[in-house]
């Protein structure tokens, strides 16, 4: 019974102290106030007015002798550059070969697969791409010497490159590709001559 009232005894005695330290730094935070509002301990207007003091130098600095020696030593030039060796032989030299047998002989074909379509159907497609066609190149050329600014003049560059690849299907005999190509050149046309 004496070992456990002893340890509740100095189990109280630890909180008090606890609850009386902790109660002392709370009353010293509140006493020593905001930091913020504290004043600063030299006035902001005077002290662009203060200036550092120079050390005054004793007249006896000025009459001491210089007693370091002064010396003349030359450095050596530096050596010469050792000379690379190779690490591996010599790569083989090879003959350039001419430009003619450079030269790509050319873009190889690629076969079209072209629909093949009633006589009436292929006629009805040839006449909306021609008059698509016609359209497009209409509106492209009325922005002719009108200045067109980056986005006018990329517009005017798929409009072309439409054109030419509608009239290359044409010419292959794919209808439906060229009147679908015409009809994009023609929309994009009317959107330019919209923008000027």
């Amino acid at each position: 019974m004496t070992e456990t009232s002893t340890q509740q005894l100095s189990s109280a005695k630890r909180k008090r102290a606890l609850v009386l330290l902790s109660g002392v730094s709370c009353g010293a935070l509140i006493l020593s106030g905001c930091a913020a509002r504290a004043k600063p301990t030299i006035p902001w207007q005077t002290a662009v007015l203060v200036r550092p003091v120079a050390a005054q130098r004793s007249s006896t600095a000025q009459n001491v002798p210089d007693i370091s020696p002064e010396l003349n030593i030359e450095a050596p030039p530096p050596p010469a550059p050792l000379p690379v060796a190779r690490t591996g032989p010599a790569r083989p030299r090879t003959a350039t070969p001419s430009p003619s047998q450079t030269a790509p002989v050319g873009k190889p074909e690629t076969p079209q697969i072209v629909p093949d379509l009633p006589p009436q159907q292929a006629s009805l497609l040839q006449r909306e791409t021609n008059q698509s066609l016609n359209a497009a190149e209409h509106n492209l050329a009325s922005t002719a010497g009108k200045s067109l600014n980056a986005m006018q003049s990329d517009m005017a560059s798929k409009i072309r490159s439409f054109i030419s690849d509608a009239r290359e299907a044409g010419n292959s005999g794919d209808w439906g590709r060229a009147r679908e190509l015409a009809k994009k050149a023609q929309v994009l046309s009317e959107e330019l001559a919209a923008s000027l």
